[in-house]
Formats: C-alpha cells, structure tokens, sequence
C-alpha cells in the first residue's frame, strides 16, 4: 500500500498508536518527509530505499524491536550502529556472569536448541519440550537461572536478544569513507581550536579593514591590495565560523542532519566563500611578492612604477578567476556535497579530478613564484652599501616567516590532495579535519599580523583611527610628527642631489618592505 507511493508525503502520528503490527514497513520510493513517533515499537524490517525526502529519523528509542533497516542515506545508519552499541552494552551490563552458562549451553547435545512461547520472550527449551529451564527445581533444570536473577528481574525484562546468540540490527547502506559516523570536525580539541581561529582570522582581518578603509592618507598600490588580501582571509573566517556553528548546533546528532547541511544551501555558502577566498588568498599574496620585488628591482626607475591604474584591472582579473573557481561545483563540476566539511573532494568524473588538480598545481606554482621573488628581494637587500648589517638581517627574517607561513599552508595541503586526486589517498577524512582547522587558516590569521598590523604605517594609521574616537591621542600625535619630519627630509635629500643618492635608495628598499 505505502510502497512506490509518490503522492505520500505524510503519516499521522498516530496512524500505528496501539497496533499489533506491522513487523516490516515498507516506505521505499514514495515521498514521505518523517515518520510517525508512536507505533514503530513492532517494527523488526524498515524499507526506505529512494526515499530522498526522509532526512530525518523519529527517536531511535522507538525501533525497540527492529533487526534490519535498508535507507536510503548512509548518515541514518550511523543512528542505528550508535543504537546497536547502546543495547549491547546494556545487555553486557546486566548479563555480566552468563557468559559461562553460554559456555555450557554450547557443549550441550544437539536436541536442545532454542523455541519461542507467549510465556517468555526468549526461553531456553529442551527438544522434546517437556522441560523448562526456569522450573524452580534447579537439579531437574540444567539451565536454571535463579542464581544470576531474581524473579522480579526474569518477569520484568524484555529480553529482546537470545543471551547465547544475540541478534544483530543490520543497516544500509553503509556510511563510506566520504562520510564517518561522526560529527563535523570529528575530534573535541578540533571544536574548541577552531573557534579561536575564526574569531583571530575575522578580528584581525575586519581591524585591517577597518583601519586602511577610513584611513586619510592616499590609496596607494600595497594599501589597495592589502585590501584585497583582508577581504579574502575575512571570508575564510566566516567559512570557518559557519563549519564551527552548526557543528556546535548538531553535536552528537549529526546523522539526522547531515542530509539537511550537505544538500541544502548552507554548506554551498561555505564551499563557495573557503574556495573563493582561499584562491584569492592565494592570487594576492603573488601580486603582492611581484609588486615588492618590481618596487625594489626598479627603485630608481619611476617611469616603471606600479600605479593603481595598473593593479585595479590585475586584481580583477583575480576576483572574476576566484569566483569562476567557486562557482564550478555548484555547476556540477565537484560537489561540495560530497563531505561534511564542503570542500570539493569529489573526484568520481576525469572533468572534476581534472578541476582539483588546476587547483592544486595553479596555487603550487604561486609558491613556487613567491619563493622566487622573495629569494631575489633578499639578494637585491643584501648590498652592505644599501642596507646595514642589522637591517639586513631583519628582512632576512621577516621573508622567513613569510615564506614559511605560505609553506606550512600549503605544502600539507597540496600533498595529500593530490594523492586523493590521483584516487591515491594518504589519509582519512576524520584526520584531514585536522589539516582543515591547523593548518588551512594558517595565511588566514598570519597575513593581517605580517602584511599589515606589525607595519608601521599600519601603527600609524592605527592610532590615528583610534585619537578620531577620543583614544591614543598623544601617540597619534607623535607618528603625525615623525611621519611630517621623515617627509621633510625626504624632500631636501631630493632637492640638493641631483640624482639618486644610496640613502634614497636604501630608503626606498626599506620601505617596499614594510609595505
């Protein structure tokens, strides 16, 4: 009646309030969004194979009786393996001396097997059932169980498995690889670690905003494109921060959600913003090292500076490339669908495995490129007759951390997406959370500290903002002073030379670098 029923959507909840039955329930193909929560007590068989529209189970409480279920998502069965484990272990608790009297009833003859009566829910009888195994004379009953319970215990039980050999609920289909029966982020130190990520990746990106936006001082090339880049990592930030949310709000119960989250437009939003701002992360930071090494190699050459005229169009071309980038799952090319985390892991069609590998191999060579240049910057800086010894030293660090942020982002990342992408993985879902939350966000948080706040035309702009609203005004006061003393001195350094001295020149590589 209920099977192949597309018109279906709806049983009341009280449509098997104090029936018998029915043992099997058979609502394969038809379009129901739930099932009743009383009168699922009888069910031992639940069939509901291509029903895309039950995404969320009743309480599992109510399956006391059921054996086998065959569903259409692999979350669901993650509820009954949770529900299996919770009604063995319950038996283990209560039954914790019967494994000797399993022991002995296996080595009893053969003509003494197992029956079913309306007395007892499980007895054990002999063959020619003329001996019951509870009779209160223990000599004539080998299988007296009075010393292991009490008579209110045997009546008031319901013994639901055979102690000797327990049935076991099978489900399908079973969760895959894609998708464990855990939660989001799997592990509890993940959960509280990725809070303090996305609240240090949004604060410090939406401060670097903030600040270079309201700032009075002329848009120059590096403010713009620190633009760009604070702009990306905040929108890797509000990926990490929706991830961290509904983990939070489905813990422990993710298998009645995940349906809901993986196929809805929520975990959408999140592919499309960690894909969109991880590859316009990426685009930037290469601009941003090209533009540092093009001010430092051409220094003296002002017909060759980069204006903003130049970078607008540049950086356009990386926002309309980010956003094609993002946009192909969502046209079937990958799925963020795939795992709970929303990351295009799908790799089932050559077009898809194609697509993750231009990823990887496109944001490998822009490490490959940043290395390069920054080699070249640190080379150029290196001159003794240019920069001192101790200042030498300083950007010599300084490229080092840089450097070394992109390749702890990266370099985990790039390898063991590429081994999944040649359907060679080297690792787990469960564990690739842990390169999610660890070392994904790394440029995230690090890039408004390096690229910006530890500046200090940042600090200056900073504290400027801050003597606007009442705050910080004698420090504000002496970066107006310093700032208007080193502009002072820049012009009669370049008013009495009549060409370029080597402490404008050192001036200048210093300060492309504090960009």
């Amino acid at each position: 009646i209920l099977k192949d029923n597309k018109n279906l959507r709806r049983i009341h909840n009280d449509a098997l309030r104090g029936a018998t039955g029915p043992d099997v329930l058979d609502i394969s193909s038809t379009a129901l969004e739930s099932l009743p929560s009383y009168g699922l007590e009888a069910i031992q068989v639940l069939n509901a194979t291509s029903s895309y529209s039950l995404k969320r189970l009743p309480p599992l409480d109510k399956f006391s009786s059921l054996l086998e279920a065959v569903l259409t998502y692999p979350s669901h069965c993650c509820a009954f393996r949770n529900l299996g484990t919770e009604k063995q272990n319950s038996l283990l608790s209560i039954f914790d001396n019967f494994s000797e009297e399993c022991e002995s009833t296996m080595r009893k003859p053969t003509n003494e097997i197992f029956y079913r009566d309306d007395s007892y829910n499980t007895s054990l009888w002999s063959a020619q059932k003329n001996t019951y195994p509870f009779a209160t004379d223990e000599e004539t009953s080998p299988y007296s169980y009075s010393a292991i319970f009490d008579d209110g215990e045997m009546t008031s039980f319901d013994f639901e498995y055979d102690f000797c050999q327990p049935k076991i609920l099978t489900c399908t289909p079973e969760p895959d690889a894609f998708n464990p029966c855990e939660d989001i982020l799997g592990y509890s130190f993940l959960r509280v670690l990725i809070w303090f990520i996305n609240i240090l990746a949004i604060a410090g990106n939406f401060t670097v905003l903030l600040v270079l936006i309201t700032s009075h001082y002329k848009l120059t090339v590096p403010r713009f494109l620190m633009c760009n880049l604070s702009f990306a990592d905040f929108c890797m930030g509000l990926y990490l921060l929706l991830i961290a949310s509904v983990d939070a709000q489905t813990s422990g119960q993710y298998y009645n959600h995940a349906i809901d989250w993986q196929t809805g437009s929520g975990c959408s939003t999140a592919g499309f913003f960690t894909v969109f701002a991880s590859e316009l992360s990426v685009y930037t930071l290469t601009v941003i090292t090209i533009e540092r090494w093009h001010t430092i190699t051409y220094a003296m050459q002002l017909d060759r500076k980069l204006r903003l005229r130049h970078a607008v169009p540049i950086m356009l071309g990386g926002w309309v490339f980010s956003i094609l980038i993002a946009l192909l799952p969502l046209l079937g090319v990958s799925s963020y669908m795939k795992v709970s985390i929303c990351l295009p892991m799908d790799i089932e069609t050559g077009l898809s495995q194609a697509y993750i590998l231009l990823i990887l191999v496109l944001n490998v060579v822009a490490f490959i490129v940043i290395c390069a240049c920054y080699i070249k910057i640190y080379i150029a800086v290196q001159n003794p007759e240019l920069v001192a010894a101790n200042k030498d030293t300083k950007v010599a660090k300084r490229m080092a951390i840089l450097i070394f942020t992109d390749f702890t982002c990266m370099a985990p990342i790039s390898f063991f997406a590429i081994s999944a992408a040649f359907k060679v993985p080297l690792i787990t879902v469960t564990n690739s959370k842990i390169l999610l939350v660890l070392f994904y966000p790394v440029n995230s948080c690090a890039n408004p500290f390096l690229y910006a706040i530890f500046t200090k035309a940042f600090r200056r702009d900073f504290f400027l903002l801050m003597s606007k609203l009442g705050c910080c005004k004698s420090r504000a006061e002496l970066y107006r002073m310093n700032y208007f003393s080193a502009y002072t001195s820049n012009c009669k350094n370049g008013s009495s030379a009549a060409g370029p001295s080597k402490a404008s020149q050192k001036v200048l590589l210093l300060s492309a670098l504090e960009k």
